[in-house]
Parts: C-alpha cells; structure tokens; sequence
C-alpha cells in the first residue's frame, strides 16, 4: 500500500493547501489531537499530508490512512483556521483519491459492501417500511427515519413516531435507502452517493410530500446541504427539533438539571443550534445548564467521519472527554443516534448523568 496516487481530487482544493500557514491554532480545539497528540493527527498535519500526495511526495501507506481517517470531520478546526480553509473539503478530497487508488480501510469496505447490497450499512434486508410495520402512502409530511434508528436504535424511531401520532400530523414513512452520509465522509466516489441520493428523491416524490423531518443529523445535513448541491429538492427540510420548537408543546413537569451537546453535523455544519434548547427550555422544573463549551465552540463526540466504526477506541476515548464536561447535570441530552452511542460508550466506567436523544425526553414528557 505503499504507493503514489493520482490525487485528482486534491488538485480541486490546491488553494486550500496552498493557504494553510501552519499556525496551530487548530490544535487547540481538534478531539483526535487531544487523544494521539501527534502532529499528523490535526487539521495543519492534515494539510501536509494531503499536499504530500497531491505532490507525490508523500505515498499513500498505512499511516497516511490512519491519519487522514482519524478525522471526526466535525469542523471545529475550521472554526478556529484564521485563514478559513476548509479542512473537512480537504480531507474528504484525499479519502476520495486514497478510494479511488484502491485504499480502502477494511472496516470501511465492508459498509460499503452492506450499503451497496442492501441499501443501509448494517447489512439488514428488510426495508425501513417493513421494519417499523408502516407502510408508504401519500401524506403531507414524510419521515426520514434513517439507517441507525431503523436497524439498531428503534426506540428513537419509536419515539419520533409516538411524538407524530400524538400531534395527529398527517405523515407517512418513507421506502428510504442510506442517506450516503457514511459513504461521502469515507470517500466513496460522489456517482456512487448520487445513486443513493437519486433513489431517495424518487421515493419521497412518489409521495408527494411537502415536507421532510428527520431525527437523524448526520442524515438531515445531507439533505439541507449536500443533495442540493446536485438536485432540486422540491419539499422542504426539517430536523425534528426544529419542527417540534415550533409546536406548543404540553410538556410535564421534570425536576433536574439537564445539559445539552451539539452535535457537529447539527450544529456546526448546519447552524441548528436554538430549537433544542427551546424545547428543553419549555420542560417545567427542569434547569438547562450549559457545558463550557457549547453552540458553535461545543466539542465533537467522536463519533462521525467514520471513526466510530474504523477506530472505535479511539471514538470513545473521545467521548469520554465529551462525557465528562457534563459531570454536573442529572441528564444529557442530545439529538443524534451517533453521538447518543457514542457518549454512552465513553461513559462506561466514569460517573456520568443520564444520556438520552431529546426526542425520547419529549415522547416521555408529552
């Protein structure tokens, strides 16, 4: 694996690589610096590597991978870059080239796999509809339930749909296949995802729906920021936090103190940050105490861009970090699959509140 490669995507971003001043300030803040602590782990690191390939200076072997693959692409170097280079572009520029090249982290390959046989990354046959025992039908919102709360956490799907139910919406679940999420943040070729993305459109059109909402963030980024870039959506997009802050909702009372994490894709990457917190917010006798880092500052779980699952330890070392700046709170709350797993397994051992998806509190309180 120790070879040149033809970085064609790398050329796209030259201007990027070319106006990193190597300054460090990313340091501070990048989750995967704090834990392996050398250079090549952070975002200017990341930069010479990737130069290094575009120039063929630099062979694509096992520790180039695992330094460019390490990266949670959760955007917070980009936050503190005072020359605002898109790392996460670049980055996923050189997993791109490092696929196409034939490098391929084995994990990652067999999520492809599952994805390209079965239409999620778990390698489940049945679909969404047939999983959660509801059918398509034409309606006036859709469900976006995603792969991770149909196949593994299904209380999340569960719950979402009780909140629905409750509300009396008009809604239907979706014939939906992955969002491409994983596979974009992995590499994988942008015709492979744009497959994904065209058989999704397809079914939720078929439907005539006039609004999306989705409880998954990583899945609700690709549809407000990524399938745009190449189609027209024609429906609109909501995460479910934003649709629900928009309800009067009838919350019952919950005495504690609750602290709430951003998620990266939610947050930073697409600048969802106050509905949560309105919602909590609306909890009687409950407290909403924030983490010293929080909104645009708040510090990656660890577990995006494919880290979780390529280098799980790693993950929850990061998550536990996470998990340790809301020692204080009785509760901590968050609205994404990924990062409620994630935080989960970095509080194993440690003391550690309660952790839970924000649409499960609401299905409980409502």
């Amino acid at each position: 694996m120790s070879d040149m490669i033809d970085a064609k995507n790398l050329q796209k971003v030259k201007k990027e690589l070319m106006t990193c001043t190597y300054c460090g300030f990313c340091k501070s803040v990048c989750p995967t610096f704090k834990i392996v602590g050398w250079d090549a782990s952070v975002a200017r690191g990341r930069m010479v590597l990737a130069y290094g390939l575009l120039q063929k200076e630099v062979p694509a072997d096992p520790s180039v991978l695992e330094y460019l693959y390490q990266c949670t692409t959760c955007k917070d170097c980009e936050r503190r870059c005072p020359s605002n280079i898109s790392v996460v572009d670049v980055v996923e520029s050189a997993r791109r080239d490092l696929v196409a090249a034939g490098h391929m982290l084995p994990r990652h390959r067999a999520i492809v796999e599952k994805v390209v046989n079965t239409g999620n990354p778990y390698g489940e046959m049945n679909s969404v509809p047939e999983t959660l025992g509801r059918h398509p039908r034409k309606a006036k919102i859709g469900y976006f339930v995603g792969c991770t709360a149909t196949y593994r956490d299904r209380e999340l799907a569960k719950a979402t749909m009780s909140i629905l139910d409750k509300l009396d919406e008009d809604y239907t679940l979706l014939d939906e296949v992955c969002c491409g999420s994983i596979l974009q943040r992995i590499g994988v070729p942008e015709e492979e995802v744009e497959r994904l993305w065209g058989r999704n459109l397809e079914k939720i059109r078929s439907l005539g729906v006039k609004k999306v909402i989705f409880s998954c963030a990583g899945c609700y980024r690709m549809f407000k920021e990524e399938y745009p870039k190449r189609f027209d959506l024609g429906f609109e997009v909501q995460h479910v936090t934003e649709y629900l802050a928009e309800k009067e909702l009838k919350l019952r009372p919950m005495k504690g103190v609750i602290t709430y994490h951003d998620p990266c894709h939610l947050g930073r990457h697409c600048g969802v940050y106050e509905p949560p917190r309105t919602i909590l917010s609306s909890i009687p006798e409950a407290e909403l105490r924030e983490m010293g880092r929080n909104r645009e500052t708040a510090a990656c779980c660890g577990g995006g861009g494919g880290v979780r699952s390529a280098y799980p330890e790693l993950s929850k070392a990061i998550a536990g970090h996470r998990v340790d700046e809301a020692s204080f709170a009785d509760l901590l709350v968050t609205t994404c699959p990924f990062c409620v797993n994630n935080l989960r397994a970095g509080a194993e051992g440690r003391p550690a509140p309660e952790i839970v998806d924000l649409v499960q509190l609401v299905d409980r309180l409502l």
